[in-house]
């Protein structure tokens, strides 16, 4: 099976894609929702946030969440990974992130504190899917579409078409999450 991930990374989760096949007709093989926290430490969704919307500077509760974190994703990562790899091996991964910011750079104590969170989630997640043998590139949200234009070949309308196409095919919801994750794992399949 020739078949790359994509992942759509959110606060807590990712929604996740396996496309098959080749880039020039990519079939979608698989899609779940990654656990990126632990559903039983609530926290673990938001660990940059403290009460009221404020920065978390207790560095002691946010190295705590980390860990928890960085096991869901992993824990999550291998289970799909280890299903999928009964099929053939999985070589490449692709992440659609909201931001490629430095969140030292943002000086707004609560819009720093969703721009750490998302650099963690998108860490943790990258660093499972590696541990797994999967090489894993970066896109951030508001450039994918045009770099898959260019990268693929088809105009950013056909590619919207086409992902959306392959969500009516698959029956159930097919969100933005779902097509942005699919359309890294598209790129991610020209690269295997």
């Amino acid at each position: 099976m020739n078949g790359a991930l994509g992942f759509r990374v959110k606060s807590g989760w990712a929604a996740g894609v396996l496309l098959t096949g080749l880039a020039d007709s990519p079939q979608l093989h698989d899609r779940r929702v990654i656990q990126l926290c632990d559903p039983t430490v609530p926290e673990s969704k938001q660990p940059y946030h403290a009460k009221m919307g404020m920065l978390q500077t207790d560095e002691d509760k946010i190295e705590r969440l980390r860990k928890i974190i960085f096991k869901a994703a992993q824990n999550s990562v291998d289970v799909w990974l280890n299903e999928l790899q009964k099929d053939g091996k999985i070589r490449r991964a692709g992440l659609v992130v909201g931001s490629d910011i430095d969140p030292a750079k943002i000086a707004n104590p609560h819009i720093r504190a969703h721009a750490l969170e998302g650099r963690l989630f998108r860490t943790v997640l990258q660093e499972s899917v590696e541990l797994q043998g999967v090489s894993c590139s970066i896109f951030v949200e508001r450039k994918v579409y045009e770099q898959a234009a260019e990268i693929l070949k088809h105009s950013e309308k056909d590619l919207k078409q086409s992902l959306t196409q392959m969500g009516r095919l698959s029956g159930g919801s097919w969100r933005g999450d779902d097509k942005l994750a699919a359309l890294a794992a598209w790129l991610s399949l020209t690269d295997s």
